[in-house]
């Protein structure tokens, strides 16, 4: 990095929401202040490139918005993108890919809001689209993990982390059963083909959630492109008594909604009978077009109009769901089945669903699935394990069977300054078990997969809420652990905001699953990473 530049330029990219932005502007000003004391004693001088606005806030919060600040930015001073929030990746983007000086994304190491997330999705953008950037994170800027990456940074212009925990996939070591049922489902696919309903691309700027097709049609994947708009048509064709019977069998089955009398603030009944039309009509919708998975953006557009899709989403992807017949009333709508929902229509998330449903079906292992947020993580305080212990988390979507059935589910009304009108959450925490992690991104004009191996564990319920209350405590959560792949090694690799789970039924039944999954997506022409060890700390290069 040229010694000239004194000064390092900071943007921060935020949400398009107002509320949003207001109310989580405090949390950026304190990340703020910290890295400006950390940038002083390394000798240099943090700059803002964009002012706080006279609406509250110092978030850049449109694409507009971002592409007038960087056209008055030196194109080759340092740059850091740092982050406590949510943000859209694509308000900064187009500047980003253009700035030719060195690139930082930063994020604190918080799950309020949460700025990691923001992070790892514009990581995520940024390596789809092939431009050159560094990445930290830190819990208060004083650690000397962050000092010294950031102090390399400011003299070289980059900065890389350890990350040999992720290995190129040896085909040999694959087992030969394995290898074998992973070919025939690849070609299966290639020759049967699956459609993925995909209602509006490109929810919330994440430009990495989106498979371009010339990527996605030689895996026997189409998109059948549908809108919110048709979504909502279907649900006002919806009868108030199919509506209802959604509702009860949700009350049957033992799931617990909370209600309160001010639907400004509190779920009410009317906010989840909606979100039963939806559920009916994005059902009857995926059948109509022949979708093996769907999507739906649910956070712009519909929030406006509607409650949120998390209860729906759930429901989705869970096995044990409320039957749907046909618009005449004859046939039931996959019976016995789940429709994977990749939620906020995250393209890579839906196919690895379509991957792992078609794959634990022929293993005879549960193939309810979801993705989580890469929310936050950290050790467990209640001295129940020693291991380091993850916050995944999403708005809903998790289905019934990980959080321990119907019973165990919750409903909460969404968080107020995301959606105005309201709609339940499925919430809950989810149960003990072997899990396969993975993620299916863009890199290189290829579709890459990172897998490995972990378990959800159970903490007590002081834990839990401990860590509930410093995320978004409305949320389903689940305590993971990554075997072999530590924080820093998960950060510095991962490629996305999300992460994928599949529960399996034991260690042996979770390797063979991951094997399969690899030699499957090896057989596609993805490039294929295994991360981590087995639960025993064996390296998924070594024989055992």
């Amino acid at each position: 990095m040229p010694q000239d530049h004194v000064s390092v330029l900071l943007v921060a990219s935020g949400d398009s929401r107002l509320s949003a932005n207001q109310k989580c502007w405090p949390a950026q000003q304190a990340l703020e202040q910290s890295l400006q004391a950390a940038i002083e004693k390394l000798g240099r001088r943090l700059v803002r490139a964009h002012e706080v606005t006279d609406e509250g806030h110092g978030f850049i919060d449109s694409q507009k918005r971002g592409m007038e600040v960087f056209r008055s930015i030196d194109p080759d001073a340092p740059l850091i993108v740092a982050e406590a929030v949510w943000q859209y990746s694509h308000h900064v983007l187009a500047g980003l890919l253009s700035h030719r000086g060195p690139i930082l994304t930063l994020a604190n190491w918080s799950g309020q809001w949460p700025g990691l997330v923001g992070m790892l999705n514009l990581n995520g953008s940024l390596t789809k689209a092939g431009a050159n950037y560094s990445t930290l994170w830190s819990e208060d800027f004083t650690d000397e993990f962050f000092l010294g990456h950031l102090r390399t940074w400011l003299e070289t212009g980059a900065c890389r982390h350890v990350v040999d925990h992720a290995m190129t996939l040896d085909p040999a070591k694959i087992p030969s059963d394995c290898q074998a049922l992973g070919q025939r489902l690849a070609d299966e696919l290639r020759q049967q083909k699956a459609i993925m309903g995909v209602f509006d691309e490109g929810c919330m700027g994440m430009f990495n959630a989106i498979i371009p097709d010339h990527l996605l049609h030689p895996l026997g994947v189409f998109k059948e492109r549908l809108s919110q708009s048709a979504l909502f048509a279907e649900m006002r064709t919806v009868s108030d008594d199919e509506a209802r019977q959604v509702f009860q069998w949700y009350i049957d089955q033992g799931m617990q909604f909370h209600f309160g009398p001010d639907e400004t603030e509190h779920l009410t009944e009317g906010q989840v009978l909606e979100q039963c039309r939806m559920y009916i009509a994005a059902v009857r919708l995926a059948d109509h077009f022949g979708c093996e998975t769907i999507g739906i953006q649910y956070q712009q557009g519909l929030k406006d109009i509607c409650p949120a899709s998390d209860l729906v989403e759930g429901t989705l992807n869970s096995t044990e769901r409320p039957p749907v017949l046909d618009r005449d009333g004859k046939r039931e709508l996959f019976a016995g089945r789940s429709i994977p929902h990749f939620n906020e229509v995250d393209e890579c998330a839906g196919l690895d669903a379509v991957m792992i449903q078609r794959i634990h079906r022929e293993l005879g292992l549960p193939v309810e699935t979801t993705l989580h947020d890469l929310r936050w993580g950290c050790p467990d305080e209640s001295g129940t394990t020693d291991q380091y212990v993850w916050v995944f988390e999403i708005s809903g979507s998790a289905p019934a069977e990980h959080l321990g059935g119907w019973k165990q589910c919750h409903g909460y009304r969404q968080p107020a300054m995301y959606f105005p009108k309201g709609g339940s959450t499925l919430a809950g925490v989810s149960k003990p078990g072997e899990i396969v992690w993975s993620r299916i991104y863009v890199a290189d004009n290829r579709l890459n997969i990172d897998l490995g191996r972990g378990e959800a564990i159970s903490l007590p319920e002081g834990e839990t809420q401990r860590r509930l209350d410093a995320t978004t405590p409305v949320w389903p959560i689940m305590h993971g652990v990554t075997y072999g792949v530590g924080r820093d090694q998960m950060m510095a690799k991962h490629q996305a905001n999300h992460i994928q789970v599949v529960y399996a039924n034991d260690p042996l039944s979770a390797d063979q699953a991951m094997w399969t999954k690899a030699a499957m997506a090896h057989a596609l022409g993805m490039q294929v990473n295994v991360c981590g060890t087995r639960k025993d700390g064996t390296r998924w290069d070594k024989q055992v």
